[in-house]
């Protein structure tokens, strides 16, 4: 089970060690797939390096009214025909909530953890979106509490409240904050929670005095210019009480840009920079996701060009390896987010992120496009004495020099879009 790191700004296991969330968004996980279908996709998954599954009980997408594989909806209706939440559907071995416990447990066993959306936020704020808005105080308690309850005897769940909507009434708060006391009551404290918003916003507009919201979640989004995500994260480590916080959901790979596919699809350089940025910039976990993954598309067209099947290999998930891999190998609560890592450092596509991971011995860069960037030399303790270099896509190494002026090159390789890399700085 995760933990709050006694730094106050990460995530362990149960022994203590760093845990660093590596997130893949499956919103419609429970409420589309099939079982040999979700074994499938966590396999996938589990191969590929992540670690963080993410899915909405109450699905976003006719999550109340279009039944799931085997023929089942989540809740019963009340006398006016409406969608219950103190009715859960329970009845026989393909109930919707034997199907969740299948798939909760399927994840367990390949050691994923799961952060559960008891419901998107269109059922409590119908902003946009279909609804309809069946939650109140009243019943938002009583489905935190029957759902925690239920799933509590696992190990591997962080509770995911909101789920893409802003909380612009009191009700909409008197909603969070009575399905995250049931919530706490059903599993007895057992779960982390953690707070998912709309685009460019972080839950800390919202919710970050609350006692039971343990970490921030920030959505850095969809949009071209958006908000950077190492800005949000820069803005959250700020807030006082201390809480961790982590991109819950970044650029998708072959989202359409601004919503538009007029304007191309986010791809595979899009998703790396915002993933490797978000590590170095302090947080506690970064949610990859695909546009054809998170609704588990059957069909493609313009606005989804994939299937969720044709996208689970698309190249940045395939490049989450090299990521995850770093991740194993370094204990990121020892990282120290540098800002102007790099003289003249320019905010937006070309913003170099770097940590020191031991003050007086290392530090890494990510440079987004491979540029021969020169060093900061009032961010590091001194020149590097040696430097060495690898690719994002896949890992290898790359050849790379410094100057005595700290300019770093790298012979023979071009510069320009996809040519991200990560430069270690060795000092001793």
């Amino acid at each position: 089970m995760l933990r709050i790191h006694k730094d106050r700004r990460h995530l362990t296991d149960g022994e203590g060690r760093t845990v660093y969330l590596i997130g893949d968004t499956a919103w419609e996980l429970f409420h589309r797939l099939d079982r040999e279908e979700a074994c499938r996709y966590l396999d996938c998954r589990a191969e590929q390096g992540f670690n963080f599954i993410q899915c909405v009980i109450l699905a976003e997408l006719s999550g109340l009214t279009e039944p799931n594989a085997y023929g089942r909806l989540p809740l019963l209706t009340d006398e006016a025909g409406v969608p219950d939440p103190m009715k859960p559907d329970t009845g026989g071995e393909y109930s919707y909530f034997d199907h969740v416990e299948f798939i909760v447990t399927e994840a367990e066993r390949r050691g994923l953890r799961m952060g559960v959306l008891p419901t998107w936020g269109d059922k409590f704020n119908r902003l946009w979106g279909e609804g309809p808005e069946i939650f109140n105080a009243e019943n938002a308690y009583f489905w935190g509490k029957w759902l925690a309850g239920r799933l509590c005897h696992h190990d591997n769940i962080v509770w995911i409240l909101g789920g893409d909507r802003p909380l612009t009434e009191q009700r909409h708060f008197d909603v969070i904050d009575a399905m995250a006391r049931g919530l706490g009551d059903g599993d007895g404290g057992k779960f982390l929670k953690t707070f998912h918003p709309t685009g460019a916003q972080s839950s800390s507009a919202y919710v970050h005095d609350r006692e039971w919201l343990d970490f921030n979640m920030f959505q850095s989004g969809h949009g071209r210019p958006t908000a950077p995500s190492h800005e949000i994260a820069a803005h959250d480590r700020e807030l006082l009480p201390v809480k961790p916080t982590m991109d819950g959901e970044q650029r998708y790979e072959d989202h359409p840009i601004n919503f538009d596919p007029k304007n191309g699809y986010f791809d595979a350089a899009d998703v790396r920079v915002t993933m490797w940025r978000n590590l170095f910039s302090g947080t506690a976990g970064n949610t990859y996701g695909h546009h054809g993954v998170w609704p588990m598309r059957r069909e493609p067209d313009r606005y989804f060009p994939n299937t969720w099947e044709t996208a689970l290999h698309r190249p940045a998930a395939e490049s989450v390896r090299v990521f995850a891999a770093f991740v194993r190998d370094h204990d990121v609560a020892g990282f120290v987010p540098v800002r102007d890592a790099v003289l003249n450092n320019e905010p937006g596509e070309n913003w170099a992120a770097a940590v020191l991971s031991d003050p007086e011995r290392r530090a890494y860069l990510h440079i987004p496009c491979g540029l021969s960037e020169v060093l900061n030399p009032d961010r590091f303790p001194r020149m590097p004495e040696k430097v060495r270099a690898f690719q994002t896509t896949d890992g290898e190494e790359i050849p790379v020099t410094i100057g005595e002026d700290g300019r770093m090159r790298f012979p023979g390789r071009a510069a320009g879009r996809g040519m991200d890399a990560v430069v270690e700085l060795i000092f001793d």
